[in-house]
């Protein structure tokens, strides 16, 4: 920044204001998951293989945050831990599906309902209407960052 620019006012920042709600919502969630043996990434790869079967490793890795690299070790864990199941060749392709086993969908099961209740205190201070709105405002503003308004490039 040069001399005579003006800062940004972090108070009225909306992206510091959601930097800091992003690390205090992973912090309680790596609060209440730690104990089951869990890490955020652990949970939200079994939450989206509860949602949508079959996904390959490079379609969690994208749903989940992280590298493709990252997403295979996690998955071979699983495996091993028996949470997860993964055929030894591709029915199709390269593409090796993954499935949540029984073991996986209990350990699901415990895990979303501390997750729901952190997102319940999350918004405690929020009636529905407020939630949402929240959620429309934000989806424009993900919206906005993936695929800029015209105006703007």
């Amino acid at each position: 920044m040069s001399q005579g620019e003006p800062g940004i006012e972090l108070d009225a920042s909306l992206g510091y204001m959601l930097k800091a709600a992003a690390s205090a919502l992973h912090s309680a969630l790596e609060a209440v998951l730690r104990p089951l043996g869990m890490t955020i990434t652990h949970y939200s790869c079994l939450e989206l293989l509860a949602q949508r079967p079959g996904l390959s490793n490079s379609e969690l890795a994208r749903g989940t945050f992280v590298t493709r690299q990252s997403m295979n070790v996690l998955l071979q864990a699983l495996e091993r831990q028996g949470l997860v199941v993964r055929p030894a060749q591709a029915p199709v392709g390269r593409v090796l599906p993954t499935e949540l086993t029984a073991r996986g969908r209990r350990q699901l099961e415990v895990a979303s309902a501390a997750v729901r209740r952190v997102e319940q205190d999350m918004l405690a201070n929020l009636d529905a209407g407020e939630q949402d709105q929240m959620r429309r405002l934000l989806t424009a503003c993900i919206a906005s960052l993936i695929e800029p308004p015209a105006s703007a490039t």
